[in-house]
Order: structure tokens, then sequence, then C-alpha cells
């Protein structure tokens, strides 16, 4: 990186880097499983997921939940420089699974779990060196986003137990509950409590119930982060009662967060105006039901099928397990993050600095109204062909599948399209200003 350059502008190029690759990343994943469908490729089928969890997964906590953080407390100093290094980190770990996964070498695999592993550790070390325990408690969003980085430590230490169980299947060193299947859900984890913590911070900013929200989404965190533990521990032991328990009272917890927001963004549409990050927001959370649904009906076919035992479901139920994984990954965390980026990096761009991030100014009129329009647009076709790879699962259709594969990446590549030309705009503008 050019040192000569000015902090706000350094701030400025990095969030641009990390807009393109981490929506170039999602867009990738999305079309290199349309194409396993298409072709019936097996590697196509193994790697997309490993793509979209090691690629976006590390990039989103690394680099845009530190500016979330950032913004709350400014002591956690945002480095450009050390953020460049992430992403460029993050790209030589994408070509190492790639290579892991199409070779079949598993202790690569293992190295690039070891290597996330060192990364994560050195923003955890600044987080924990630089807040107490007391302040990171005192803000209910700072929790939500500094267990992100803790979780996200364990998934790659997963990554790493799982390469190694891999390379010595008959060792017994690796617990019988680390699978891929189980690495992909604790990599899921983090993404999906920073959508959490984001939520509170900026969906509710200006609710005249502030304190009583504040209440419920602390007494959510407890619910969720602790639900989805103790959930683990039930599968592990292979409590039916207990996870059928736990499954409902987080599906029951998410209809209440669908239905409070719906009810928000109600509100807010008819007092300000057609914000379509908090639509993709809405529409994340509605993928975050059909995400349980399936997942309850996930736990009721698996039924006397020990944890870790392949496939994980029968045979002829494979398309709940399918439609479950996949309404997590390509509807709740794609749809609320693209949401989350049509709100930060404007916000960040417009001043290169965090300054309206972290005020009321977020959400506010920060795009033009063509962009908009295109935004929501873009949402109709996520939506529609999302709704597609769920159907191609129930039909069994490799070529519905991979179509609405297709068109779900270049629906979340076009978010390249329509931010840079807004952001291109904006740039004009701003030499046109200073030529005046």
């Amino acid at each position: 990186m050019d040192h000569h350059l000015q902090p706000g502008s350094a701030l400025e190029l990095v969030v641009k880097r990390f807009f393109t690759v981490s929506v170039t990343v999602v867009a990738m994943a999305a079309l290199l499983g349309a194409a396993g469908a298409f072709t019936g490729n097996h590697f196509l089928y193994r790697i997309h997921p490993y793509i979209f969890f090691i690629g976006f997964g590390n990039l989103a906590i690394l680099l845009l939940n530190r500016y979330l953080t950032a913004t709350i407390y400014p002591e956690l100093v945002v480095d450009p420089e050390k953020q460049m290094r992430y992403i460029s980190s993050v790209l030589l770990a994408l070509l190492s699974i790639t290579v892991a996964v199409f070779m079949e070498w598993p202790l690569l695999k293992a190295a690039t779990g070891l290597f996330l592993m060192i990364l994560v550790s050195g923003p955890l070390r600044e987080i924990f060196t630089t807040l107490s325990v007391g302040r990171i408690w005192k803000e209910v969003s700072v929790r939500y986003y500094i267990f992100d980085v803790l979780f996200l430590l364990n998934a790659n230490l997963g990554l790493f137990a799982l390469g190694l169980k891999e390379a010595f299947p008959h060792s017994g060193i690796i617990p019988f509950f680390v699978t891929q299947s189980a690495y992909f859900l604790g990599s899921s984890f983090p993404l999906s409590i920073s959508v959490m913590g984001f939520l509170y911070t900026y969906a509710w900013r200006d609710s005249s119930k502030r304190a009583l929200i504040r209440t419920l989404f602390s007494l959510w965190f407890y619910i969720f982060v602790g639900g989805v533990l103790i959930f683990l521990i039930v599968i592990l032991v292979g409590n039916y009662f207990g996870m059928m328990l736990v499954s409902h009272i987080l599906l029951f917890g998410v209809m209440a967060l669908l239905g409070s927001f719906a009810l928000y963004l109600y509100n807010f549409f008819k007092t300000s105006f057609r914000h379509p990050a908090l639509a993709f927001l809405l529409s994340g959370l509605a993928l975050l039901f059909a995400t349980s649904a399936f997942g309850i009906m996930n736990i009721y076919y698996i039924k006397g099928i020990p944890f870790g035992f392949h496939p994980p479901i029968r045979i002829d139920k494979m398309w709940i397990y399918h439609s479950h994984t996949h309404a997590a990954l390509l509807g709740w965390i794609t749809f609320s993050f693209i949401g989350m980026i049509y709100i930060v990096v404007p916000s960040i761009l417009r001043t290169a600095s965090l300054e309206k991030l972290g005020s009321e100014q977020a959400l506010s009129e920060l795009l033009d109204g063509r962009t908009m329009k295109k935004a929501f647009r873009q949402l109709t076709f996520m939506l529609l062909s999302s709704t597609g790879v769920l159907l191609g699962f129930f039909l069994d259709s490799g070529m519905l599948l991979g179509s609405a594969g297709v068109v779900f990446g270049c629906c979340v590549a076009y978010l390249l399209k329509n931010l840079n030309t807004e952001l291109y705009r904006e740039n004009l503008i701003k030499l046109e200003t200073h030529a005046k």
C-alpha cells in the first residue's frame, strides 16, 4: 500500500477492496454450486461452501465487523494496511483450500485452518487488550460483534481439526463430531451473530422503545448464543427431545424477530423512505425462518441416525438437509449481508471515515433514487432465484437448481455494478466541487 496515502483515503481504498473481493467471493460460490448442479461434478459440489465460508466468512468478520465495532469504541482503531493484509491472507487461504479439495490433500486443509486461526487471533488479541469485559458487556451490539470473532476462531479450529481427521481417519484423536457438516454449521454461526448485532444497532436506532428493545436483544443474545451451544450438546448426546425443544424455542424467537422487524419496516417506509437495505434484511429474516423450519424437519428425519453418520439424514429426505443449509447460506446470510453492505459501504465512503456510520445518518438517503430502485429489482430476482434453488432440491432437478443458482450468482454480482456506479458518480461530484 502507498504509505503516502492520507488515513481517510487509505480507509476508502481498503473498504472498496473489501467490497469488491467479498461480493465476488459470494457470487463465485453461487456460480460454482450452479455449475456443480449442471455437470454433477463432485469437486464443484464440495468446493463452493468452502469458498463461501473461508472467503466471505473471514472477510466479513475481520473487516466489516471491525468497522461496526469501531464506530462504538473508536479506540479499536481500524488499520487500513493491516486490513489489506487480511484480504490478501484470505485470498491465499482460498487458493490453498481449492488445491486441498481438488487434490484431496487433507493436511493442506488442516494447514489452511491453522493459518486462519493465527490470522484471527491477531484482532481477537487486540480486542481483549483494548476493551475490558465490562465494557464489552455494556454495549449489547458489541457483545454480538465480539462473539463473532470468538466463534470465527472456533470455526477455523474446526477446519484444522477436520483436515487432521481426514488425514488420519483411524487415529481416534479428533472427536467424532468433527465433520464437514459441523464445520459449515460452525462457520455460519459467527455470521449469524454479526447480523443480529447489526439489526440491534441500526434497525431500532430511532425507536421510542429503545430501552425495551435493548432488554429484548440482550435476552435474545443469551437465547441465541446459548441455545445454539446447547443444541450442539444435545445433538452430540443424541437427545431427540432436547433437539426438538431447543429448535422450537429458536424458531419462536426468529418468528418474534421477523414479526417485529416487519412492523418496524412498515412504519419506517411509511414515515421515512424505502430503504432497500432494510428490505434485504427483512428478506434475510424470512429465510432464517425457513432455515429454522427446515431444521426442525431435518431433526424429525434424523431420529435414530447418529451424529457424524453420512449421509446425515435418510437419503430420500436429503432435499430437506440441502434446503436447510442453502436457506441459511444463500438466504439468511447473503441477503442480510447485502443489506448491511448497502448501509456500511456508502456510509464510510461518503466521508472516508466511520463518522457517518456511527451517526443517525447511516439510515438516511445516502444513495441515489435510481440506485435504490435497482436494488429493489435485485432483491426481487434474488428472492425468485433462491426460491428456485429450494424448489430444485425438492424436485431433485439439476436443471432448475443450476439455472436458479446462475441467476442468484449474477444477482449478487450485480451489487458491484449498482454500488460502483453510485460511488463513481459521487467521486465525480467531489472532483467537480474541488475544481470549483
